[in-house]
């Protein structure tokens, strides 16, 4: 296993509004690189921590890093989409923070034969979990020409979603595409002259869409969010950080229905759908790393932290 290397981005920003309590119970769903889990721990006196992550890889690099409090810690190998079972299999009811890094970690981006990066030759893969089935392999060579184009616009916001689908389905039927340079090769050869100089990698958009279809990440992230609110106390706090536009209109769309409560029509006199507030929020805007951390961690410019808290 390569050395497991991740910066926690805005890790003061989401420390303080986890607000932690010395004897609480508090998850890491994202555990990573254990960053955040380490800061969370040291404040810990009588508390637990639940450490969650779906890549063994980061849970083994974790409990080396977090050797020394290894008492206070239960680390699961798990998705974070099985909340309520990891918590029920626990005994725990109730929590009082939760805290979310989503998104592929640096690590993963890095170590080229997870095959998530396009600045590096390797086998298409891209499972955070790599006892999972599916694989960028089967995603691109398996899935219909309509299919992929879906992926590409949907989970990539990519407008060429319809030439990259159709250039990869015509290489494929020459012989399969098993590497993230030609994929790379082939999203390339019908970019739009101005993705090619616009200082970003025109095959961006494509790898973020497959990565997200091959862990089904945006499906994961209002069912497991509502889960955690659920076992939240009052006051307790769930943080979460977002890394693309896609990840962030979830999390903001969930956060203002249950600081909402009530679902009916505007047009209704009286609420009757009984629905009361769960949510309110630590910070009306999301919060963006600072001028100092982008000048240290490039990758965190598109980071937004949102915060809120159980009623």
């Amino acid at each position: 296993m390569s050395e497991f290397k991740h910066y926690s981005v805005m890790l003061n920003e989401c420390i303080s509004a986890l607000d932690i309590k010395p004897d609480g119970t508090y998850v890491d769903c994202t555990l990573g690189g254990g960053g955040h889990s380490e800061e969370i721990v040291k404040r810990l006196t009588s508390g637990r921590l639940i450490a969650i992550d779906q890549d063994e890889d980061a849970l083994a690099a974790a409990k080396q890093r977090l050797e020394e409090y290894a008492d206070k810690i239960t680390f699961v190998h798990n998705n974070f989409s099985n909340l309520n079972d990891i918590l029920s299999e626990l005994n725990i009811d109730e929590i009082d923070g939760v805290m979310y890094d989503l998104g592929v970690s640096s690590y993963q981006l890095d170590n080229a034969e997870r095959g998530f990066s396009y600045n590096s030759d390797a086998p298409l893969d891209m499972r955070m979990d790599r006892s999972a089935g599916l694989t960028a392999y089967d995603v691109v060579n398996n899935y219909s020409e309509e299919e992929l184009r879906r992926i590409l616009f949907e989970y990539g916001e990519e407008n060429n979603s319809f030439k990259i689908a159709r250039a990869i389905c015509e290489q494929r039927n020459i012989h399969p595409i098993n590497t993230t340079f030609e994929l790379s090769d082939i999203v390339k050869s019908v970019a739009k002259k101005q993705d090619l100089y616009e200082g970003h990698h025109p095959a961006k958009r494509t790898f973020q869409a497959i990565r997200i279809e091959v862990n089904g990440e945006l499906n994961v992230i209002a069912p497991s969010i509502e889960a955690a609110v659920s076992h939240l106390k009052p006051g307790g706090r769930i943080v979460v950080l977002t890394f693309h536009s896609l990840e962030d209109r979830a999390v903001k769309q969930l956060f203002s229905r249950l600081e909402k409560g009530c679902t009916c029509p505007p047009s209704f006199p009286i609420c009757v759908c009984g629905k009361k507030p769960q949510l309110k929020l630590v910070n009306k805007k999301p919060l963006a790393p600072s001028p100092q951390e982008l000048l240290i961690n490039r990758r965190s410019h598109s980071a937004k932290m949102r915060a809120a808290e159980k009623i």
